[in-house]
């Protein structure tokens, strides 16, 4: 459902309008004077992801993991 829609036509059958998009994955646009000007879509929540899987294969490169490491190498105290 992609409608187009005044804003006065909107104002009247708004709560409609609102149901018919919650049953659908479509969206509405309101004109004012013929120009499109707002668009009205169901929300959509995002993925929701854990950060184990964020950072899954964020490592480049592991030189030497068992080394002590020193001040210097840390660019956060500079």
């Amino acid at each position: 459902m992609k409608t187009e829609i005044s804003k006065s036509k909107f104002k009247a059958h708004a709560l409609e309008i609102f149901r018919q998009l919650e049953a659908s994955d479509g969206e509405v646009i309101i004109t004012d004077h013929g120009r499109p000007s707002l668009i009205i879509r169901k929300y959509r929540a995002p993925e929701v992801r854990s950060p184990l899987t964020e950072l899954a294969d964020s490592v480049l490169r592991y030189d030497a993991p068992f080394d002590p490491v020193n001040e210097e190498s840390w660019e956060a105290l500079s």
